[in-house]
């Protein structure tokens, strides 16, 4: 019955022209595409061709598919083809037809994974290339084969869940993929877990690939990573496989308190001293290291009522760090007793197996140390009057020693006082006035000024404190207001002019300055009687006369006082003009008299002064021109007591003469020798001659008297211009002189020796050294080394 079965299969898929994709020999199905039944109309195509099936990978080749004939020639009288993708297209060569039998033969192995389906189109041409029947369509379809594994999108698959997670808890999820046909279960994928140790804490769902948890027991604490090896298989779980990873790892949650790794800890801590480390408290947490559910956090409950210790945790090892906030005092406390909680930063689970905080004793030892002294105020501000004299209490700036336990003696002295103006009792900070401070100090800031005092104690080493002592100076009415301007100008008539504005200042600092009071002395009674003065304001008054009064300079008296306590009074003088006016109110130029600052002098008084001092010059013009005509016999007697050389002596060469007016400009005899100078200085004889005039035969005229008084002057010089004049002894101002005359006789000889050699080796420069430092660079230079 089976193979009867079989058999009918057989045929009818072999007269469809399928294949089952077994590689065998067989004669291929011819097909009559172009056959037409007959009828009483128009023409049909009789039947369309149904697709051919082919297995891929199909090893006998080539591979005969399908016979196509036409009915319209004989056999052998007709040419077939086809063209399309795998004959003539890309792929090319697949697929091939014997031109006389119409046989279409597979010619290369076919992969349903790149190419599915092949469409062809098929030809019938008579032998002379004439079309026989119209193209028909051809169509190959490749059958898939279980050829090609699964494969996971990725080697490593990972996932997190909490510690303590329920079961059913959603995890990861593993992907894979399948090349072959999906319509077939050639790509039925099945996922599995082949490997994830004892117990079974996780699966995975075959048809989706989610990997959930399936019970509880999940600690971190315990196994804080799992790895899983998955498979995917197709053909529904029983064809080709592949594997890949499940990395699974377990977050932390805060299931585990922090503990202390002791119930009681010991430390030493410095008294007086703050933000140093006391020591460390070892706490264990199994939670993940850095996260919040590992960190401690710790809290003082109690024994330190003023807040001298803080703890802060160290990131690294999670310890609490105990340290001094706030100094201690050994001689208040020499030991304290702390009760310390330590906690996470993150709330405990509920189901934690400990207690949420864990709780320890802490000890702590205060050492005693020599302190430094303690101001008992610090700054002390205290306040002194302006000008206060030496020797004036200021205050006592003493301090206390905090070791009580240890006889100590305390000093004082000064660190800080820029003006020298205090004086500090070195044994009981007792500060006084030294001399007085000026008001003009620089060192007063807004009226304070401020020493710095010194402290110490007599340990060994000493400590020592500073205090800063401030003292206010007091504003002292000691100056009495003055007057601005002292003098001025007024208008003759009353109604004219808008009066003289005065004004008042005053050194004092308020309130000891304005408002400034102005009054007529009354002492004076004509003064109220001819003058009015009026308050403008704080710090000006105008001055207005009553009636008109005479022209010329009045000496007013005024008394200025000023608003302080004491208040401080002054007179002071006033000096008015009173002169013409214009329609404007101004003095007229020359109609005013003169406006003097300070004490009035009269116009009389300045001419006679003025004449005096004109005087004074007249007769001290002579006395000035006597040292000019004494200077030539004053050089000449000082040239005759010389007997040496004349190289060490100064002589004027700067004076090439002034002109027709200078009778002395130049004398010649300087340039002589001493020798002759005494020759020519002799009271006998002849004068000598000049030898640099153009007439030195012309004797120079005789020294003329010089005026008696300041009224001669004139004279003096119209005589003087008129024997320069006819002087033919001198020459004209444009003349050259004639200044060759060196002297003889030198001791250094003559300077032509210098050139007198080849080299320098000849010349001996030693005597360089003995003429004086303006001759110190020469000798430097030439002289022997």
């Amino acid at each position: 019955m089976d193979t009867v079965l079989l058999l009918a299969l057989g045929l009818l898929a072999q007269s469809l022209g399928l294949s089952w994709g077994v590689p065998r020999l067989r004669r291929p199905s011819t097909l009559f595409p172009w056959h037409r039944a007959p009828a009483a109309g128009r023409v049909r195509r009789a039947w369309v061709i149904p697709p051919i099936s082919v297995s891929e990978n199909h090893k006998r080749l080539p591979y005969p598919l399908v016979q196509i004939k036409s009915d319209k020639q004989p056999l052998g009288s007709v040419i077939y083809s086809i063209q399309g993708p795998g004959v003539d297209e890309e792929p090319q060569g697949v697929f091939s037809i014997d031109k006389f039998t119409g046989k279409v033969f597979l010619n290369a192995t076919l992969d349903r994974e790149k190419t599915d389906r092949f469409r062809l189109r098929a030809f019938a041409l008579d032998l002379g290339g004439s079309t026989l029947e119209e193209p028909t369509d051809l169509e190959i379809v490749v059958v898939d084969q279980n050829d090609n594994r699964p494969v996971f999108r990725q080697e490593v698959f990972t996932g997190q869940v909490l510690e303590g997670a329920a079961p059913g808890t959603y995890v990861t999820r593993a992907e894979a993929t399948d090349a072959d046909d999906p319509e077939t279960d050639n790509a039925a994928l099945r996922y599995s877990i082949l490997e994830q140790g004892s117990p079974q804490l996780f699966s995975i769902d075959e048809h989706t690939g989610e990997i959930r948890t399936v019970q509880v027991g999940l600690d971190r604490e315990v196994v804080a990573v799992y790895n899983l090896t998955l498979q995917v298989a197709d053909m529904s779980g029983d064809g080709l496989t592949a594997t890949a990873s499940a990395i699974i790892t377990l977050e932390d949650v805060n299931d585990n308190a922090p503990g202390f790794t002791r119930d009681e800890f010991f430390m030493e801590a410095t008294e007086a001293m703050s933000g140093v480390d006391v020591g460390r408290l070892e706490v264990e947490d199994r939670d993940l290291p850095g996260s919040p559910n590992w960190a401690a956090r710790f809290t003082i409950l109690e024994g330190d009522p003023d807040g001298h210790f803080a703890i802060r945790t160290d990131p690294k090892t999670n310890e609490g760090v105990l340290s001094v906030v706030k100094p201690l005092d050994y001689e208040s406390c020499e030991q304290y007793d702390l009760r310390v909680a330590v906690q996470n930063e993150v709330p405990l689970q509920a189901a934690a197996p400990r207690a949420e905080r864990d709780q320890a004793r802490v000890s702590v030892q205060v050492q005693d140390v020599n302190e430094a002294p303690v101001f008992q105020e610090n700054p002390l501000r205290t306040s002194l009057a302006e000008g206060a004299a030496p020797g004036t209490p200021v205050a006592t700036f003493s301090a206390r020693d905090p070791d009580t336990q240890q006889l100590q003696r305390l000093s004082y002295s000064k660190d800080y006082d820029p003006e020298d103006w205090l004086q500090v009792d070195g044994a009981t900070g007792w500060v006084q006035t030294q001399c007085v401070l000026s008001p003009a100090s620089p060192f007063l800031k807004d009226g304070w000024y401020r020493a710095i005092i010194l402290a110490y104690d007599d340990a060994s080493p000493p400590r020592t404190a500073t205090g800063t002592l401030s003292i206010e100076i007091l504003e002292v009415n000691d100056h009495a207001p003055e007057l601005s301007p002292p003098s001025g100008s007024l208008c003759s008539e009353p109604d004219q002019g808008s009066g003289l504005l005065l004004g008042a200042t005053d050194e004092d600092l308020p309130p000891h300055g304005a408002p400034f009071h102005f009054q007529l002395n009354p002492s004076i009674p004509e003064l109220a009687r001819n003058w009015s003065l009026s308050q403008i304001n704080m710090s000006h008054a105008r001055l207005r006369l009553k009636h008109q009064l005479p022209e010329g300079l009045h000496r007013l008296s005024l008394l200025l006082r000023d608003s302080g306590q004491p208040p401080q009074q002054r007179e002071q003088p006033l000096n008015v003009t009173v002169c013409r006016c214009g329609q404007d109110g101004v003095c007229l130029q020359g109609a005013a008299a003169l406006r003097a600052k300070g004490p009035g002098i009269s116009l009389g008084a300045l001419v006679i002064v003025l004449a005096t001092v004109i005087l004074l010059l007249l007769l001290t013009l002579p006395l000035a021109l006597l040292p000019r005509f004494r200077q030539q016999s004053w050089d000449k007697g000082l040239l005759q007591g010389l007997q040496d050389d004349l190289r060490d002596n100064i002589l004027n060469y700067d004076e090439q003469g002034g002109g027709e007016e200078d009778q002395d400009a130049y004398d010649i005899s300087q340039l002589r020798h001493p020798s002759e100078l005494a020759a020519l200085s002799a009271p006998l004889g002849r004068p000598p001659l000049r030898r640099d005039t153009p007439l030195s035969r012309v004797r120079p005229p005789p020294s003329r008297a010089l005026p008696t008084s300041p009224a001669d002057m004139a004279d003096f010089i119209n005589d003087g211009l008129e024997a320069a004049d006819s002087d033919l002894s001198v020459p004209p101002y444009d003349t050259a002189l004639i200044y060759d005359y060196e002297g003889d006789g030198s001791m250094a000889g003559t300077l032509s020796s210098i050139l007198s050699s080849l080299g320098d080796e000849d010349q001996d420069y030693s005597c360089l050294q003995d003429w004086g430092p303006r001759f110190a660079r020469l000798a430097d230079l030439y002289g022997p080394p």
